[in-house]
């Protein structure tokens, strides 16, 4: 699992118990190192190791940047001094985590020498105040369960907050023509959120995958991999082109800086290299580097999402909504010309030819079936939001292509979401539940999630430790 490091921010209020906060914290640095979650500490900032003091804050804010922390966890270990936590969040604009140790019973002089959810109270109004946004963790003991996996959660929602934050897309040539619904609002995604686009014109990258033909050996162990992991149907020469085609956007994903890739997969590129690019794309969603097809610029930010709230567990595969189940009133089928990653698939992939093109190079394969979420980040006239639920895989008739059937709450539903929009009939789907990761992201990313099950609630009741 990818590992990701947080500020660990301990407050108390000085009017409660500071050896009992200094107890608390103490007791939560320790639960996680059980856990195995890496963290920035400042018992080097005071005595104490504890935020209660304006004075400190320079201090810590400079360290926790320093250590390129991508959240901060606020524990309440007695009460906690609101105000400073929340100058710090709003200075280092990181996803903030809330959470306060349950408070024991008093004494039999009823005495209390910690008040930690009254803290949180506070402390959640005065972030509003400041327009933070924050995560909450219910009010729990240690060795509750919700706090594991409330800590989990938060670091996979860091996970996709950051690689939100720095994503650039390598853009392999304009959009096909006829794809009006592909075209984005460059200008407007750096603006808002920061996501820039590297585009390259095709000749670029012919006059790459040239240049590593003649290098030869990144090539011949591409082939080599092909050969091993997959039924290759196609010519000697065709797959030495899929292989190059593949080592080519590999370089120029590294040279600009790029963490996903949007390729415009026909038909340009056909005349160019008489090859699909599908296989090639199988083969860096595979190494996870997302490659979506038809330029897809919305749909390459949909994969970066999806496998960053999966923590890299997982591969994504870049799918079309397509036709209805012809059985299943929920049913759909998700299939595209060949690009998902081979350990999506149910059996070894063949490399062949796809359903609509005369052309070698796509990937053939049935994905595995089980428990799935399906994404979609998308917008227009200035507003973006998140399609997203859950879906299961079901049996249904063989087609063409990378394909799988799927089952979903309501499909009519579905279906109405994305034939009134922001949305198109591109998506990503992951073998696991991110649902409410990406829910909870959506708060820090500035975006609208836009459940298409009817279960909004009970995500959050996940999130709060139900």
């Amino acid at each position: 699992m990818k590992r990701i490091k947080i500020g660990f921010l301990p407050t108390r209020r000085s009017i409660f118990s500071a050896p009992d906060a200094i107890k608390y914290a103490n007791l939560t640095r320790k639960r996680l190192e059980e856990l195995g979650i890496e963290f920035v500490d400042i018992t080097d900032v005071n005595e104490e190791g504890l935020f209660y003091d304006e004075a400190d804050r320079e201090k810590i804010q400079e360290k926790f940047r320093t250590e390129k922390v991508k959240g901060i966890f606020m524990p309440h270990c007695n009460f906690g001094t609101e105000y400073v936590c929340a100058r710090l969040a709003k200075e280092m604009n990181l996803p903030v985590l809330l959470w306060g140790p349950r408070d024991e019973r008093p004494d039999e002089d009823g005495i209390r020498l910690r008040d930690s959810q009254c803290g949180l109270f506070a402390t959640g109004k005065v972030l509003r105040r400041f327009r933070v946004p924050f995560t909450y963790m219910t009010n729990c003991r240690l060795t509750d369960p919700e706090f594991e996996r409330g800590i989990r959660n938060f670091l996979a929602v860091c996970n996709v907050v950051d690689v939100f934050r720095h994503t650039r897309i390598l853009q392999i040539a304009p959009r096909p023509f006829d794809f009006w619904s592909t075209m984005c609002n460059e200008g407007e995604l750096l603006e808002k959120f920061n996501i820039q686009l590297s585009p390259i014109p095709m000749p670029e990258l012919t006059a790459e995958m040239k240049k590593v033909k003649e290098e030869g050996l990144e090539v011949e162990k591409v082939v080599a991999y092909c050969m091993n992991k997959m039924c290759v149907k196609i010519k000697p020469e065709e797959l030495v082109n899929v292989a190059a085609l593949k080592v080519a956007m590999k370089n120029l994903a590294d040279k600009y800086g790029c963490n996903a890739i949007a390729i415009q997969c026909w038909n340009a590129l056909q005349g160019e290299i008489g090859i699909m690019p599908c296989a090639a794309n199988s083969l860096l969603n595979e190494e996870g580097i997302p490659v979506v097809c038809e330029t897809d610029i919305h749909g390459a930010i949909t994969a970066v999402l999806v496998e960053a709230a999966g923590m890299d567990e997982n591969r994504s595969f870049f799918a079309d909504w397509t036709v209805r189940h012809p059985d299943n009133e929920n049913g759909e089928l998700l299939q595209h010309c060949g690009p998902w990653p081979i350990s999506v698939a149910r059996e070894k992939p063949v490399i062949g030819y796809p359903l609509a093109f005369d052309y070698p190079g796509a990937v053939e394969a049935q994905a595995k079936s089980g428990d799935m979420t399906l994404v979609r980040f998308d917008g227009d006239n200035g507003e973006y939001s998140l399609l997203l639920g859950n879906a299961k895989g079901v049996e249904g008739p063989y087609t063409k292509g990378t394909y799988v059937w799927v089952e979903v709450e309501n499909l009519k539903r579905l279906e109405a979401k994305l034939v009134e929009g922001p949305y198109i009939h591109h998506c990503v789907g992951i073998h696991q539940d991110v649902v409410p990761v990406l829910y909870e992201a959506c708060k820090y990313m500035g975006i609208t999630p836009d459940l298409y099950d009817d279960k909004e609630e009970e995500v959050k009741a996940f999130l709060r430790g139900e």
